[in-house]
């Protein structure tokens, strides 16, 4: 697998946890990993989570089959980290579910990142997410990159999504972080769903701006209109974004929003990687 690099080390990376299904639509993040593991000499961990099936315990074949498929896909990509030179170890972990497996090898491993695929769009595909890629966010302390099918990792164009709570406050000083340390380009929206909002939100993209321009970043406030996840979403794709950094919670100072109803749904839905922010990267 060719992975060429086109950006330098966003941040201090030694440990990246990338969670795998062996499904295409999971290389994507497996891809931004080893891009990532190149740019940083990050040690990878590459993961997948075999589920516990009641159903599957009467048939000790198709449980082997199982787990020597799983196996071989991990080898794969250990022999393709190989002819990268990338530190890659491989492990398939047993568990309920696949959030809990992912979040107990989290805890162990404690990587700065937590790198996922994405498997589409539809409103059951974000029931699905509710179930493994939310979870992890929710439950987990560490933050979480969510790579779409055939999305590249881009930092050339960083998007910003804030309401003025400490968790968007939180995805704003991490994206400025990345554009001080990469020369991006960066954006910052702050969205309103009611006309009574638009005053605080044009305080808040004020402060922000007042902050970027005290430390020499260049920012394009941007005060959207409409239904946030579908506002943000479609701002990204007009700015042909490379990546949206997000709070893991947050939309309550604009108006009251959740994980589920915001963040999720522009994960569903982004045209491009989205980092979700628990912890500031150094």
């Amino acid at each position: 697998m060719e992975t060429p690099i086109t950006f330098s080390c966003p941040a201090t990376l030694n440990k990246l946890l990338v969670c795998t299904d062996g499904s295409p639509e999971s290389q994507g993040a497996i891809a931004a990993a080893f891009n990532l593991g190149q740019a940083c000499g990050s040690k990878i961990h590459l993961i997948q989570v075999v589920q516990s099936v009641f159903e599957y315990e009467s048939w000790p074949g198709m449980i082997a089959d199982r787990d020597q498929k799983a196996l071989s896909y991990l080898e794969a990509w250990k022999v393709e980290a190989t002819k990268l030179n990338l530190d890659l170890a491989t492990n398939m972990v047993f568990a309920d579910t696949p959030y809990e497996g992912i979040i107990e090898e989290a805890k162990k491993i404690e990587p700065e990142l937590i790198i996922m695929g994405r498997h589409g769009g539809s409103r059951l595909y974000r029931l699905a997410m509710g179930n493994v890629t939310a979870r992890v966010i929710s439950h987990s302390s560490f933050n979480v990159l969510v790579v779409p099918k055939d999305a590249p990792l881009d930092f050339k164009k960083i998007l910003v999504a804030t309401d003025g709570s400490p968790y968007s406050y939180a995805a704003w000083s991490e994206a400025k972080h990345l554009t001080q340390r990469l020369g991006s380009e960066l954006i910052v929206f702050c969205v309103v769903d009611h006309e009574l909002e638009t005053e605080r939100a044009e305080k808040i993209c004020a402060e922000l701006k007042a902050e970027a321009d005290r430390e020499g970043i260049g920012l394009e406030p941007l005060i959207l209109h409409g239904f946030p996840p579908e506002v943000i979403v479609q701002a990204a794709r007009g700015k042909q974004a490379g990546l949206i950094v997000m709070g893991a919670l947050g939309f309550r100072g604009v108006k009251s929003f959740f994980m589920g109803s915001v963040t999720e749904r522009v994960i569903a839905q982004a045209p491009c990687c989205v980092l979700v922010v628990r912890r500031l990267l150094k």
